[in-house]
């Protein structure tokens, strides 16, 4: 099992931070020529993000490690670990943010001005993002984008925080929780290297934390898998 764990660790310090990036530096040529490309790149996304989270089930079916362990359970209240404050300190981020979240997904199909505005922000994110040549522009493009969403919903949360926080925890069974923590967030904010440094690796890297609060507050990652793909769902709406 611990020879597992290396091999899914090590797969996340080199996979997306350096195959990926230069991946998505030769996909960001190839789209401008061909616009087909960009369901290739998608499929592509899918298929590596599935890799390493099959890897980490059949640990789970073939090794001590259980699919409560990655986080897979029913949500429970624990603040011990963290504390009361900062646990419920991220509660109240999450559920903002979640609150927020579903009123533009569901007043985008349902209120013209909503609408509007989502589409001004995604043309002002087209002109000035480094990473919007990934976004759907066709209607096939946003159904497989659906897929992508959900892909990276499921198994990112699986792969960074259920499985590695356990896993460091594991190797590493007197290592602060911080620590491991701000190590797996890393490691998250690095397989988004392709989007930059600021909104790519800090951003993301702020955003595992908070998530990684949340994962240990509830002892599930069912909720965060919800509030994942919503997130990247949200990045295709803000046009017709």
């Amino acid at each position: 099992m611990v020879y597992g764990f290396w091999i899914v660790i090590i797969f996340t310090l080199l996979y997306e931070p350096i195959i990926g990036y230069f991946d998505f530096q030769k996909f960001k040529v190839e789209v401008k020529r061909n616009d087909n490309v960009r369901l290739k790149y998608y499929k592509n996304i899918i298929t590596t993000l599935w890799v390493p989270t099959v890897f980490i089930l059949l640990l789970v079916a073939f090794t001590e490690l259980t699919l409560t362990d990655i986080g897979l359970s029913i949500p429970s209240l624990n603040t011990e670990l963290l504390g009361p404050f900062v646990t419920y300190f991220a509660f109240a981020i999450g559920l903002l943010y979640a609150c927020g979240i579903l009123y533009y997904s569901i007043g985008y199909h349902v209120s013209g001005k909503i609408r509007k505005k989502l589409a001004e922000v995604r043309a002002k994110q087209m002109g000035e993002s480094s990473y919007s040549d990934i976004l759907p522009v066709t209607r096939i493009e946003k159904k497989v984008w659906n897929a992508v969403s959900l892909t990276a919903g499921v198994t990112e949360e699986i792969i960074y925080r259920g499985f590695l926080l356990f896993a460091f925890t594991y190797l590493f069974p007197t290592m602060s929780i911080w620590i491991i923590i701000i190590i797996c967030s890393l490691l998250f904010g690095l397989g988004h290297t392709y989007q930059g440094f600021i909104k790519g690796v800090l951003r993301t890297t702020i955003f595992g934390v908070i998530f990684s609060i949340l994962f240990i507050g509830m002892g599930s990652i069912i909720p965060l898998i919800i509030l994942h793909f919503l997130i990247d769902y949200m990045a295709k709406l803000g046009e017709s």
